[in-house]
């Protein structure tokens, strides 16, 4: 620039990019007629003396207009070359164009994150996680622009989301009845139960049980792999959280609290006696009650549904996952998969963060300040 400081050169556009050790710099100028060959020989010979290599053209101003834009973000573990030709096939078909690409990790998976732009992302989304599901990788489509930055609402199912394990199973070994209780669960899995009714079943086993039970289970309780980086990741960037779950609060509030989450709703036990009565005290929370518990935070919140992102596992997170701006499936039933957003297939809960267009670097220097 210093060589070409007295032509009067007007920067419009100034681009760089590293890529394997290789520096490219590209720049827009205007530059006055007839000084047109005088700074294209300093540029030349500044370049030589440096040892780059340069190329000038005329240009033709700024890049048109680019609509319909969206990210796309691909996980694979490992990422395949398989994966990223079958990616770019879906949007070259579907008429988009790969605008610019960066890699946000190398481990414990691999992601690439796609900006795209002239493809429908309502079309997108179901074509991408068809052939994501075929070939064995995970895939996610989110809007572009401003939709993906600012204030969001996070709200997250706590059993086998959150947490690894399934809480009544926890207290039912306590009680005896595991294989009572799995008989059920195994019922409702099979359809002959709605949620209500196999948890009214399996929490009638529970009946008799000493309440101070329930500190042991919460004692008990492994977090998913990943899940304490994910909440910690997201209070650092001033995002607000929820967990909201078919189990129930006295194990879910004291781990919402240990970790920081604002917002817990579940099941609460009925008690008498210092025993539990095999009871639900309450409104059971189902399925609909899941996505009216989303709403009503969003609403607290002062955020529309499309700045919500909910993730889940199960059956009972379906109306959840439909209503929030994007659904995630972790680990979930192939009907759950079939109907979010986007699919989860890694035992990282953590991986939410690069969906969201965080870096694993980012990640790690969030939590080394966090340390400090």
């Amino acid at each position: 620039m210093a060589a070409i400081a007295d032509s009067g050169a007007e920067i419009l556009d100034l681009e760089q990019t590293v890529v394997r050790g290789r520096l490219s710099i590209g720049l827009l100028l205007t530059v006055a007629p007839e000084l047109a060959d005088t700074v294209q020989d300093r540029l030349a010979g500044t370049c030589a003396r440096l040892g780059l290599t340069v190329s000038v053209a005329e240009g033709r101003g700024d890049n048109p207009p680019r609509h319909n834009r969206s990210i796309v973000t691909i996980l694979g573990r490992p990422l395949l070359a398989a994966h990223l030709a079958a990616t770019t096939h879906v949007i070259a078909d579907l008429g988009g164009n790969i605008d610019r690409s960066r890699r946000l990790s190398r481990t414990p998976l691999t992601t690439v994150e796609l900006w795209i732009s002239g493809a429908d992302a309502a079309a997108l989304r179901p074509a991408l996680a068809k052939v994501a599901a075929t070939a064995g990788f995970d895939v996610s489509v989110s809007p572009a622009g401003l939709a993906r930055r600012g204030r969001r609402l996070i709200v997250m199912d706590v059993d086998s989301t959150l947490i690894r394990d399934e809480v009544i199973d926890l207290i039912a070994a306590h009680a005896g009845c595991q294989a009572e209780v799995a008989a059920v669960t195994e019922r409702a899995m099979r359809g002959e139960l709605d949620f209500a009714q196999s948890l009214r079943e399996r929490t009638e086993l529970l009946a008799g049980l000493p309440v101070s039970v329930l500190e042991e289970v919460r004692a008990a309780v492994r977090l998913t792999p990943g899940a304490r980086t994910l909440v910690a990741t997201l209070r650092d960037l001033g995002l607000s959280i929820g967990v909201v779950s078919g189990g129930f609060i006295e194990v879910v509030a004291p781990l919402a609290a240990e970790l920081g989450i604002t917002y817990a709703h579940a099941n609460r036990l009925e008690v008498a006696d210092g025993r539990l009565t095999g009871r639900i005290d309450g409104p059971i929370v189902d399925r609909a009650g899941k996505a009216a518990t989303l709403r009503e935070w969003a609403a607290a919140e002062g955020l529309p549904l499309t700045r919500t992102i909910a993730i889940g596992d199960g059956a009972n997170d379906l109306d959840m996952l439909a209503a929030a701006g994007l659904g995630i499936a972790f680990n979930a039933k192939p009907a759950v998969q079939a109907s979010a957003d986007t699919s989860l297939n890694v035992p990282y809960l953590d991986a939410v963060l690069f969906l969201l267009g965080l870096t694993r670097e980012e990640v790690e220097a969030a939590a080394a300040a966090r340390e400090l």
